[in-house]
Parts: structure tokens; sequence; C-alpha cells
């Protein structure tokens, strides 16, 4: 099994992503690596993600505008 994200813009329009993904062998990793480069991901363009395994939706469109933790 491969956890990928699928990025896409507001409007559910795929889009590529600032920052090369790739594929992971686990759920944790995947949400790790989405962690670490949310920010560059929207700043670059992509407003939200998609979780898949395979190609089963896990769960999203998930936006990026959210991510940044409150102080």
């Amino acid at each position: 099994m491969a956890w990928t994200w699928r990025f896409e813009k507001s409007d559910g329009t795929r889009t590529e992503p600032a920052v090369q993904p790739e594929e992971f062998p686990t759920q944790g990793d995947a949400e790790s690596w989405i962690g670490e480069c949310w920010q560059e991901l929207l700043d670059g363009g992509t407003d939200q993600v998609t979780l898949l395994n395979d190609d089963t939706q896990v769960y999203g469109p998930m936006p990026l505008s959210g991510a940044e933790p409150e102080a």
C-alpha cells in the first residue's frame, strides 16, 4: 500500500505542488510530511490536500490555510 497526497485548489481542481511529494509507507509518515511542508505548499498555490491510500480516499479535502497552530 502506498500513501500519497492529492494537491488541489480551493475549487477542487488538481494542482502541481511546490514541494515534490513521495509515496509514504505509512499514514503517519504521510501526515508528518504534510505537517512539515504545508506552508511551502500553501505559498506555492495548493489550497487543500486529500490523503489517499493507493486509490482510496482516506480523508480530505483538508484546507492548508487552517494548518497554522494557534499561539
